[in-house]
This record gives C-alpha cells, structure tokens and sequence, in this order.
C-alpha cells in the first residue's frame, strides 16, 4: 500500500465494465494502492450503485451492450457531478472527445498501466476537490465579460453562462495571468496536474470550450489568445 493511500482517507472506486476479467484486474489493482472499489458489469447496473453506495469516482468502459458508456455517462450526468475516467480503444480520437463533451473528466485507452490509471484517479480525486483559491471581487473584463471567481459566476453579454469544474480552473489561471503567456506544459500541471504535462490536447479542446462560452466569434478571439506552438494569454484588461 503505498503512502498516499495511508495518510488519506480511503476513496471508493467504481468500476464498470461488462468484462468480468477487466473489473476483477482493475479491481485488485486499486485496492492493493488503498482504495475500495466497486464493481457493475452494465450502465444499468452502475446507475443503481451510484445512488445507493455514492462512490467518490467511476472508471467507465465505453464498449458495453445495451448501454454504452456514453449513454451511462448522459445518465451519471443527470443526477450527480461524480468524477469520471472513460475507457476508451487505442486510437478513437472521436470517442474521447464526445466523453468530455458529455462531462468525462479524463480518459484512458486500452490497453493501459495499471499504475498510470491509479496516478489519472488521483490527479482527478485532487482536481475535483480542491477548490480553486479565488480573488475576492469581481472582475469586469469590459461591458461583455465579467467574472466573480468567489461565487463561481461568469456574465457574457448581459447572460449568465455555465463553466465546467476544469473550464473555471483553466479561466481562472488566464485571468489571474492576464497579459501573460502561459505555455502549454504550465497550463497542464496547474489546471491539470503533472501528470498532464505532455497532454497538449487537453488544454486546446478545453481552450476551444471557453472561447465557444466567451467569446462572441470563436474562431476570431478577443479574450483568450493563442501564441503559437508556446501557450495561451488572456487579454490584458488593466490597459486601455
């Protein structure tokens, strides 16, 4: 067991998969590093546990019959905010993607390191409930955009607009940095965490999330700007 698992109070883990094998390996991986884990072998199944057992994460296979994972996801997302990781096959660039537009907080292709998946929960465990330190007053970007880091609120044109846990934490460090550039790896580990560093496509489908929210035309932004090949920078609002 290692010494994370001894100095925190132990998360429950559910895993879902209609491969008894996959839950039974995965299983015994995450309780060897600390956790309690929970198995179900369909969306149907794992929906009924969440309400019952309110696990602290779920690991999600996407190939399942009857329900797949997307579908089990649209579900999950409907009546809890639980962190997520999908399991998706190698090379489904696709399937990734609708994840996290459905409100998956990570994923991870298969085949995959037992001990990557155990570093993935922990980043998303710590990512999901330590809160963003906050500024104390609310920031007017101009007569278009304004944003209360301390009651989690962000005005666009006179409308209040959703954020997603990431998507605040990843305005938040564009805003707190405003005029400066923050290159992609520095994004990763602060928004991410380390283990995220080298994950460059993250941080664009994140970005491409904001600037859909924020700005009025995507592909021509004003707030959230992009320096090639080095990171991003959030408009300079302190200057006229």
């Amino acid at each position: 067991m290692s010494s994370d698992s001894r100095s925190t109070p132990a998360r429950t883990v559910m895993v879902v998969d209609d491969e008894p094998r996959m839950v039974e390996a995965v299983s015994m991986n995450l309780e060897l590093e600390g956790f309690q884990v929970l198995g179900a072998s369909s969306g149907y199944e794992a929906l009924k546990r969440l309400t019952a057992d309110m696990p602290d994460l779920i690991v999600l296979d996407v190939m399942m019959p009857e329900m797949d994972g997307f579908e089990t996801l649209r579900e999950v997302r409907q009546i809890s905010p639980v962190p997520v990781i999908m399991l998706t096959v190698k090379g489904e660039e696709t399937d990734r993607i609708r994840g996290l537009d459905l409100g998956a907080d990570d994923y991870m292709t298969k085949p995959f390191s037992p001990k990557e998946l155990v570093s993935r929960i922990r980043a998303v465990l710590r990512r999901t409930e330590t809160p963003a330190p906050v500024p104390k007053t609310e920031i007017v970007i101009d007569e278009e955009l304004s944003i209360d880091f301390s009651r989690r609120r962000v005005v666009v044109r006179g409308s209040e607009v959703h954020l997603r846990p990431t998507e605040f934490r990843l305005l938040y460090q564009l805003v707190s940095n405003a005029g400066h550039v923050l290159t992609h790896e520095s994004l990763l580990r602060r928004v991410w965490g380390h283990e995220y560093r080298d994950e460059d496509h993250y941080l664009w489908l994140y970005i491409t999330y904001l600037r859909r929210k924020l700005e009025e035309d995507p592909k021509r932004p004003r707030y959230i700007l992009g320096e090639r090949g080095v990171g991003y920078r959030f408009k300079d609002f302190n200057r006229p």
